[in-house]
Parts: C-alpha cells; sequence; structure tokens
C-alpha cells in the first residue's frame, strides 16, 4: 500500500510530522535545506504537484491556501482526487480539502485524534448523518455516481431513506419508508432507476473461465459479456475472475479480468476437485486433460466460498467457456493465487532524486524484496513493512531463484538492482532462467539511470556521440573475447565505460585494457573515474588518459575514457568538464 505524504515546509512543522509518521504509516518530505525526513524536494508547490498528479495521499502542514494554489491546476473530477488535507503546524486544525469520500475524512478524523486537534470535516452528509452516499461500505461499488446529486440533496431535504434489497452499502445508517423517499438500490441487475434511485451492486460475483492455450482475447472478452447480459448481470457486481493455475499466464484470461477492471486469481487441480460435487456439467475429457471435471464452474465457485450459488452454467464459445457463481455477501478476501510477479527494478545510481517513478510505484506495491543488501539499503526510505530477502554480493543466480520461486507462490517481489537493471544486471538472468525452466510467472523490467549515464553527466557530456560499454570482469566472459571487444572499440573510436574494472581478486585487467587504448587515443584524452555515484561518498574526478592511475579505482568505481574527439576544459566556477563533440562545429563550418 503506498504510503501517505506528511508534506513539511520548514523545520517548525518537522516534530509534528515526526509524531504521525509512525501512526499513519506515512513518509516524511522535506524541502532540500531541511534534514530528518525520508524524501526531500526543491520547490513545494510543483512538489505538491507532482504527489496530486501520482494519485498520493497528502498531508500538508501548511496554510490550506498554499495546498489549494498548488493542485488547482488538476482539479478536474472528484471521483478520481486523491484526499488532500491542510493541517495546522501545532495540530489544532485539521482540514480535508479534497478527496472528503475517498479518505479524507476519516484520515483527518484520525490525525485529530492523534493531535488533540479538530477535524474540519465540512461534507454535508457527514456532518448530518455520519455517511456519504458516494462512500459506501467495502464491497459494494455506486452504479450511478451522476445521480448523487440529487439523491444528496433529496435526503439533505428531509427525504426518509428507505433501502430496496437484502445487503446494506451504509450499515451505519437508519432507514425509513415513505412515499418521497430516497430509494437505493442494491442489486446484481442493470436497473434504470429513477433520479432519486442510487444503485450500489454488490461484489458478490466470480466469472470463471477457461480457454485453449492461446485463445484470443477479443473472443474470451465477447463471451464474458455476452453472458452477463443474458443473465440480466451488471459487470459492476464482479468481484473476480477465475481459473485454473494452468491457466495463470493466458493472455486472455488476464485480458477479461483487465477489460472489467477486476483481479484474476488461480486455483490448483485439487482446489477445483473439491467443487465436483456441485458441478453442473462435469466432462470427463476436461478431467483427463487437467485433472478437473470443469474449470469454468469449479473455479467460479472455490471463488465465490462454499456458501456460493451457480447462477449462471457453463457457457461455451468456440475457444473458451464461462460460467458465474454468486456468494450470500460481497467478497472482500478472495481465495485462490494471483499470478505472481517480479518487477526488476533498477534504482538508478542510488539516490532517491534520480529513482523512476515506476521503480518507486514497484517497490511500494510488492510485498517481497530480493536483492544484495546495500542496493536493499538504498530504497529503505520507501519500506512499508515488505519481506526482506538479503543476499551478499555475488550469488546473483540465487538471488534471481528466489525472486522466482517467491512469484510462484503468487506474490509480487521486487529484485532490486543498482544502476539499469537491464544493463549488467539481474533482467537478462530472469529471462535466461525462465528460458531454462519455464515458469508461469509475469515479469516486469523497469530501468534505472544506469551509472555510466550518471557518471557522463556529473562530468559533462561525455556521451555526447558514439560510446560503448564493456564489463573488465572474466568471471562469466574469457578475457579473450573481453580483449577482442577492446580492441574494436579502441579502433572504432568509441566513447568506453568500463564496468567492473577491478576487485579484490582481478588486479591486471584495467591496466591491459589501457595497454591496448594508448596507441588510439592522445595523452590528453580525458578519462572519468566515478566511484560511489548518488551517494554521500560520491566522488568524480577527470584526468588525463597520460595522467590515469589504475590505483585510484576500486570495485565501486566506475571509469570512463573519452574517444579521439573528447575534450575538457575548466569554467569560472574551477571546476572541470569533459564532453564529446556530436560534430555540429563541421555543421557550423558548412555554413558559413
Amino acid at each position: 500500500m503506498v504510503k501517505p505524504v506528511l508534506l513539511v515546509l520548514g523545520a517548525s512543522a518537522l516534530p509534528l510530522a515526526q509524531k504521525l509518521k509512525g501512526p499513519l504509516d506515512a513518509e516524511i518530505h522535506t524541502p532540500q535545506c531541511v534534514s530528518g525526513g525520508d524524501v526531500t524536494y526543491a520547490k513545494a508547490t510543483a512538489h505538491f504537484a507532482q504527489l496530486f498528479a501520482q494519485g498520493r495521499s497528502i498531508i500538508g502542514l501548511c496554510a490550506a491556501g498554499i495546498i489549494i494554489r498548488a493542485v488547482a491546476a488538476q482539479l478536474h473530477d472528484k471521483r478520481s482526487e486523491p484526499p488532500v488535507i491542510a493541517l495546522a503546524e501545532d495540530g489544532s486544525s485539521v482540514v480535508p480539502l479534497l478527496g472528503g469520500h475517498h479518505g479524507a475524512n476519516e484520515l483527518a478524523r484520525r490525525i485529530a485524534k492523534l493531535t488533540g486537534g479538530y477535524a474540519a470535516v465540512t461534507t454535508a452528509s457527514d456532518v448530518r448523518f455520519g455517511f456519504a452516499l458516494d462512500d459506501p461500505a467495502p464491497g459494494f461499488v455506486l452504479a450511478n455516481p451522476q445521480e448523487m446529486k440529487p439523491a444528496t440533496a433529496a435526503l439533505l431535504n428531509g427525504a426518509p431513506l428507505a433501502l430496496e434489497g437484502t445487503l446494506n452499502p451504509f450499515p451505519a445508517a437508519t432507514y425509513a419508508d415513505g412515499p418521497d423517499a430516497v430509494t437505493l438500490a442494491v442489486t446484481e441487475q442493470r436497473i434504470e432507476g429513477a433520479k432519486t434511485t442510487l444503485v450500489y451492486h454488490p461484489k458478490t460475483l466470480v466469472m470463471g473461465l477457461g480457454c485453449e492455450r492461446h485463445a484470443e482475447a477479443s473472443e474470451l472478452i465477447a463471451l464474458a459479456e455476452k453472458v452477463l447480459t443474458d443473465a440480466g448481470l451488471s459487470p459492476a457486481s464482479l468481484a473476480a475472475v477465475a481459473s485454473i493455475d494452468l491457466k495463470s499466464d493466458e493472455a486472455a484470461i488476464h485480458a477479461v479480468a483487465m477489460h472489467f477492471g477486476v483481479p484474476a486469481r488461480f486455483f490448483t487441480a485439487d482446489d477445483l476437485a473439491r467443487e465436483t460435487p456441485r458441478l453442473r456439467n462435469p466432462s470427463e475429457i476436461v478431467a483427463k486433460e487437467v485433472g478437473v471435471a470443469g474449470v469454468a464452474e469449479a473455479a467460479a465457485l472455490a471463488a465465490a466460498g462454499t456458501s456460493s450459488d451457480l447462477i449462471v452454467e457453463k457457457t461455451r464459445s468456440a475457444r473458451g467457456t464461462c460460467a458465474i457463481a454468486k456468494a450470500p455477501q460481497p467478497i472482500l478476501d478472495l481465495p485462490g493465487q494471483p499470478r505472481g510477479i517480479v518487477h526488476v527494478v533498477g534504482i538508478g545510481p542510488g539516490t532517491p532524486d534520480w529513482r523512476a517513478p515506476a521503480a518507486r510505484a514497484a517497490l511500494e506495491a510488492s510485498t517481497d524484496w530480493v536483492g544484495y543488501g546495500l542496493y536493499l539499503d538504498l530504497v529503505a526510505d520507501l519500506s512499508s513493512g515488505q519481506q526482506e530477502h538479503r543476499f551478499p554480493l555475488g550469488g546473483e543466480e540465487d538471488r534471481v531463484r528466489h525472486a522466482i520461486e517467491l512469484a510462484k507462490q503468487g506474490k509480487e517481489v521486487a529484485l532490486v538492482c543498482s544502476g539499469d537493471a537491464g544493463i549488467y544486471a539481474m533482467a537478462a538472468l530472469v529471462y535466461e532462467v525462465i528460458d531454462l525452466e519455464p515458469a508461469r510467472i509475469a515479469v516486469n523490467v523497469i530501468p534505472g539511470i544506469s551509472a555510466f549515464q550518471a557518471a557522463a553527466a556529473k562530468a559533462g557530456a561525455m556521451i555526447g556521440h558514439d560510446f560503448c560499454c564493456i564489463s573488465l570482469s572474466d568471471l562469466l566472459t574469457p578475457w579473450e573475447a573481453i580483449e577482442k571487444r577492446l580492441h574494436g572499440a579502441a579502433e572504432g573510436d568509441f566513447v568506453i565505460s568500463f564496468y567492473n574494472p577491478r576487485s579484490l581478486k582481478r588486479r591486471d585487467q584495467l591496466e591491459r585494457a589501457f595497454a591496448i587504448l594508448k596507441g588510439h587515443r592522445p595523452a590528453d584524452t580525458p578519462v572519468v573515474i566515478a566511484s560511489n555515484l548518488g551517494r554521500p561518498e560520491e566522488k568524480v574526478r577527470i584526468v588525463r588518459f597520460a595522467d590515469f592511475n589504475p590505483d585510484d579505482v576500486d570495485m565501486l568505481t566506475l571509469v570512463m575514457v573519452g574517444s579521439s574527439q573528447s575534450k575538457c576544459f575548466t569554467r569560472g566556477d574551477g571546476r572541470t568538464y569533459a564532453y564529446t563533440p556530436r560534430g555540429y562545429a563541421r555543421k557550423r563550418e558548412a555554413a558559413e
């Protein structure tokens, strides 16, 4: 779950933020001039706007006007806006500004209890009745939000509240009958209600699916829609789609789940076999193929629970089957197993400022983190109770296999890599292992800023023209192959970034590489020596090729050697910068 943000504008508000951090399971964002937070920002209004666009819950320890001006341009639809709260620095006033019915009102009340302040909830229905018509109980969804305004107005004007159906979307409310009552219709059916009718669909339905391998998604979606329409059922009442675990990597089934905006759950053949007595259409052919007499019906019943009923029997298309089961109450805790996923996350050099939003989202969404201990330390600011699986340096295949095994259990796993996950990192190994030992898990590779990009940026613009990366580690690649690549890169006049330049056991590869380059690079060619990029110990130097000393390099250092065209110069700030021209000088000369 994504943590709410306690956004601090000045050091005076930090003590209150630190007091609330633990109870709210929040993270503290501070300006760069204030220490003691989890994330720093440069400009408050821009950071407010960015967090709001990401859908983050925001608690601003500042004046309400600052927040309003920061997010005003993004206010379009209150149904999709995240909670935004203004909190006085002394905790006395807690004002939910936006997202009142998306958690802001309740969050404001929690904060007020912690600070001893007052939650200034202004939502009319909350103030008068203690609940809001667009915020039903878990497991219910409002089908016609466009009718909420007139229904709320009628309720606030004194119309009694009546309930049709057997399930209650507002357990705390008191209902009364009357000719002018506001009707809350709770149903699985499509209802064209009057303007004073609000329709709440309980999530009581599960759609069971089966299909041939590589069935077309369009066919299965069409079958699912037809089954719902013919039965007079609303897609809004679907809690999930379900199938056998052999189909957990079937694209068509996931396409149906995505089409209806519900999760997919999968069951073993043994799980589904327990539903055999309740099947309406058992099949010996299916039993021989997958070990259970019916996939669609059994999966629907298994996911809807032991008290469920099969309300739509197995219906066929050319390559798929569909059935629907109904639970007596909204399904809040889905049984079965989701399709596991391994996010191969490149976190960049280490600083949060250079971490991609997609990497952050994957880390926050994952239940388990796998990686070298140092890399997990670099993302500790995002930790919210994830199970950490720490590995020492080396043993990359052990890490990959462990992450895959966790995902096979249905977990969402982040395999944490420094730099870019696809550059001398774990992504290729993940695919290599899955290629050798097929698994039905999903894989999501998230790129990051690689060390050579960070080094080039810190030094100036060294990769402004053609470049290459070469690892000098001969643990996995024979030195003969590395040497051949070195000759090619030297003769091709590439800017060269050397990864793994040396270690405790490998001491001479870097010297041998420079010996190869010596005949192809002028003595004044700039060489960038970058260590601990993105970390407090960061050090970036530029030296001449002739002055390069291999003893200045350790295992946390990247070495970048310029091409014969690369240049360096010192600016007025006293710092030396290096760059590689793209060729615009020739373009300028041609224009003269």
